[in-house]
């Protein structure tokens, strides 16, 4: 156990946020902390790591344990370069290798016991940097720091110059390589491309220790997590698996919910009508039998009742106006800046195909929309719009809601031809019914304020939706209202999205740009992984050939076979050398820690010269061999 809660509370003056949360993690534990906006989340985290105080409640966490905590505020040095900031999680290891050589040079010049006692600190020193695997840092670092997505190039620029996106991917790599005994993450995959996030995923399943990871990346969260800890209403509930199962368990253990609540609230009501009806006779026997009752009604714990479930689609939203099947028509199209972007890219929309447009941060998905919509200009190729494409775009960030307007009225004042029962119905897709649909808009989350925007947009005359990133900043429960909208849209729709889990289940196809090209694949997310899983296994299994048999002829292909075998035991040659040396180094360590050798100065000496010159020897072998591998 790395981390235990018991009965933990919290409140914002009369608002409550944590009520007798408790659970434990384990030290190999991968936990999600899911919720809606709001819910405690972020508050819980900050809670863990000693930010703000709880108001009751304990925390147990085992002594010496390394806590590291990932949030969108960074705690990064922008004066430093991207590879020096990471370089200081292994400050510890570095003044180390800077005391060895001092320790070295004293070793050139003391006798006896000054130098037993150097050389044993010598031998303590290096014992624990070998033990640790502190020799491959800087390795770690450019692995890390390719993971996130930086290029070389990047990789001595100055924090200060990044983006606000990339300065968090730094302080991201940063808490990476600490590698602490329980690892908590708010929201890692954001600012993060899909390429970035699978390598994220690949990192955290192999994570040795505790994660602890809030995300609204349900993909992400399936491919990690073996549990899910839920809050809702202030309290907590743990499911065990990943997050799909979480949400088939949750959905079965709420209709059991909603069955008890709904056969206690008959209870309640059936003894109220029961006391009210001896309270009518109006004898003494009657009425203690009332009180009686009432008592007993009284110390009944009462079930609150479930929130409910997302509403199901009770209408399917069409545009008003169709398109013809041809909506839109991209050719041999060009772009460039100071570099190519596009290079005789083509590819086109049919009505109804909802498609999915992926690839690396900065590779142009924003330029090409803007392209389509007229807002950039194209160096050449074509763009064609078909007869009677009427576009509808959605930005996360340029919603155009009027804050002080009603989320009824924000509809009503936009289509005035819409009838009250045509708006209602159209919000109630968007889980916005009775009340609701009066609620000021500048009250809403994130999350709602979104789903009032699409409403709009698939109320217009709009039949090719554009969307921009729409499930960034909303929670799961608004995330799949909005895939069971565009899935049941009959209009056409693209949209620029790393939600994998979104894409999945409303792509019918995806269009991956890549540097200078677009691979186009007739499917969803899951399609678009196997395609890309077979093209590497041809690639790869192409790459192992020695030499292709339609480029050279026999005699090329054998000096080729020849110089891979001569490669091979060349390699073979320094593995076991590296080996051997390791051994010798090894018996030197042992015979400087001999009392025999550490009481005779000239012997010890002569050991640790040798072993000196076989460090340097490795390193030069350590380095010839990864030149070859």
């Amino acid at each position: 156990m790395i981390l235990a809660c018991n009965d933990i509370n919290k409140s914002f003056g009369i608002n409550n946020i944590l009520t007798n949360i408790s659970f434990n993690i384990n030290e190999k534990d991968k936990v999600a902390l899911v919720g809606v906006n709001g819910a405690g989340k972020s508050t819980l985290f900050k809670i863990l790591i000693g930010e703000i105080s709880k108001d009751s409640g304990e925390i147990n966490i085992p002594k010496n344990t390394k806590i590291g905590y990932f949030s969108q505020n960074l705690n990064v040095n922008e004066e430093n370069t991207l590879f020096d900031e990471l370089l200081t999680v292994f400050k510890n290891i570095i003044d180390m290798e800077f005391k060895l050589r001092e320790l070295e040079v004293k070793m050139s010049t003391l006798k006896n016991t000054e130098l037993e006692n150097i050389i044993k600190e010598y031998d303590k020193i290096s014992t624990y940097l070998s033990e640790n695997n502190s020799f491959d840092y800087n390795s770690r670092i450019k692995g890390v720091l390719k993971g996130l997505g930086f290029s070389e190039d990047d990789f001595f620029k100055q924090i200060k110059f990044l983006s606000g996106g990339q300065k968090t991917r730094v302080a991201l790599g940063k808490i990476l390589l600490e590698e602490p005994d329980i690892l908590l993450l708010d929201e890692p995959t954001n600012h993060l491309d899909i390429k970035s996030i699978q390598w994220l995923e690949t990192f955290l399943k192999s994570y040795s220790k505790a994660l602890f990871i809030i995300s609204h990346d349900r993909y992400f969260l399936n491919k990690i997590v073996n549990k899910v800890i839920e809050l809702e209403n202030t309290k907590a509930t743990i499911y065990n698996g990943n997050y799909s199962d979480y949400s088939e368990k949750k959905h079965i253990a709420r209709e059991i919910m909603l069955k008890h609540y709904i056969n206690q609230q008959k209870e309640i009501k059936k003894q109220e009508e029961i006391i009210k009806k001896l309270r009518s006779y109006n004898r003494e026997k009657f009425i203690k039998r009332a009180e009686s009752r009432e008592k007993l009604l009284d110390k009944m714990e009462k079930m609150e009742k479930p929130d409910n479930l997302p509403a199901q689609m009770r209408l399917t939203l069409s545009p008003k106006k169709e398109s013809g099947n041809d909506v839109l028509t991209v050719e041999n199209l060009c772009k460039s800046f100071d570099f190519n972007l596009f290079i005789n890219i083509s590819f086109d929309i049919k009505k109804g195909e909802k498609v999915a447009l992926i690839g690396a941060n900065g590779i142009g998905k924003t330029t090409l929309i803007k392209m389509i919509m007229e807002k950039l200009p194209i160096d050449s190729g074509s763009i064609k719009l078909g007869s009677n494409v009427v576009i509808g775009y959605y930005d996360q960030e340029q919603q155009n809601l009027n804050m002080d307007k009603s989320i009824f009225d924000e509809i009503s004042d936009t289509y005035p031809n819409l009838k009250n029962e045509e708006i209602r119905n159209a919000l109630a897709v968007f889980v916005f019914t009775g009340d609701d649909v009066f609620k000021k808009i500048g009250t809403l989350s994130g999350g709602e304020k979104g789903r009032v925007a699409l409403a709009k947009i698939m109320l217009s005359n709009a039949n090719f939706l554009i969307l921009d990133e729409p499930t960034n900043h909303l929670d799961m429960v608004s995330k799949e209202i909005l895939e069971d909208a565009i899935k049941n849209y009959t209009g056409t729709c693209i949209y620029i999205s790393h939600d994998r889990f979104f894409i999945n289940n409303t792509a019918t196809k995806v269009i991956e740009l890549t540097k200078n090209k677009m691979n186009i694949y007739l499917g969803n997310y899951d399609y678009y992984l196997e395609k890309c899983t077979q093209v590497e296994n041809i690639t790869a299994n192409t790459q192992n050939k020695e030499v292709s048999d339609n480029k050279l002829d026999w005699k090329a292909q054998k000096e080729a076979q020849a110089e891979a075998r001569k490669k091979q035991n060349t390699i073979k040659k320094l593995e076991e050398k590296i080996e051997d040396i390791e051994n010798k180094i090894n018996e030197a360590n042992e015979q400087l820690a001999l009392e025999e050798v550490y009481t005779n100065p000239y012997k010890s000496r002569e050991i640790f010269e040798e072993k000196t010159k076989l460090e340097e020897e490795l390193t030069a072998l350590y380095d010839e061999w990864e030149s070859l591998a």
